[in-house]
């Protein structure tokens, strides 16, 4: 999505970040139909249908909303305000299915979510005049964002809970809830016919694109079985954690210099 496809004058980026997505879940759906196939045959699915479309548009807004507050918060705030996805997770499991959690488990994820917070935050040093507003349209859109994260985990625990669902047929049908819904806003805006019209002209990024929807896939198989076996609350660790873990592995490995406060969220963060 960074690089620059053509040549000279005619360079130009690719946009389309709905048509990617959607192709995304497409590729994703038909690894998780050949996975069903393979390892559960004939077993059937009882979860009921709106459970999957409820997973998927939450899934989807949360996503949009996200990558919406963009417009109106600066990078690091809605790097900070994602990092705290455990938490509505958590509040909404205890508010809406009456889950209980040990103490201890609070405590963890107020480590995890506070240690990942300060080491991914960087001021933005090329402002030198800070924001005046404190709360603003932006900081509502990662609450929505925020909020929506926790439903999606509230409806993944029900189906684990209710109906026994597998990691598998999760994967199949929220992405196929994906692929209709994404399906439909692409001809609505008619992105899809651009997109065609760039892959004419720039075939070799059918290569990246299929080489992302199968990584993809393959790393949704795990977060789908972390979700079924560990439950939701785990799997949003695991997957704020995780970048976490990407930039401190480029730290040692690169030989980058850490900040003060990323030494003290990296000690928040193993504690947790």
């Amino acid at each position: 999505t960074r690089g620059d496809y053509g040549q000279g004058d005619k360079k130009e980026k690719f946009r389309f970040a709905r048509t990617l997505v959607l192709i995304q879940c497409i590729i994703s759906s038909l690894f998780a139909k050949i996975l069903i196939q393979f390892f559960e045959g004939s077993k059937p699915d009882h979860t009921k249908s709106w459970l999957y479309g409820l997973c998927s548009l939450s899934y989807l807004g949360a996503m949009v909303s996200s990558n919406s507050a963009l417009q109106y918060v600066n990078y690091p705030t809605q790097v900070l305000g994602k990092s705290c996805k455990p938490i509505p997770v958590m509040i909404l499991g205890v508010t809406i299915l009456r889950k209980k959690y040990p103490l201890a488990k609070y405590l963890c994820v107020l480590l995890i979510v506070s240690g990942v917070a300060l080491f991914l935050y960087k001021p933005n040093k090329s402002s030198a005049v800070a924001d005046d507003h404190v709360f603003g349209f932006g900081e509502i859109l990662l609450l929505v964002s925020l909020t929506l994260d926790g439903l999606t985990g509230v409806a993944q625990d029900h189906m684990r809970a209710r109906f026994q669902t597998s990691a598998n047929h999760m994967m199949l049908n929220i992405n196929m809830w994906s692929t209709l819904v994404l399906g439909l806003a692409v001809l609505w805006t008619g992105e899809v016919w651009e997109f065609l019209s760039f892959t004419e002209r720039h075939p070799s990024i059918i290569y990246n694109i299929l080489l992302f929807g199968l990584t993809s896939a393959l790393g949704q198989t795990f977060i789908f079985m972390t979700v079924v076996y560990f439950g939701p609350l785990t799997c949003s660790i695991v997957t704020t954690t995780r970048k976490f873990f990407t930039i401190l592995g480029s730290v040692i490995l690169f030989g980058n210099v850490m900040s003060m406060m990323q030494w003290v969220g990296t000690v928040l963060v193993f504690l947790g």
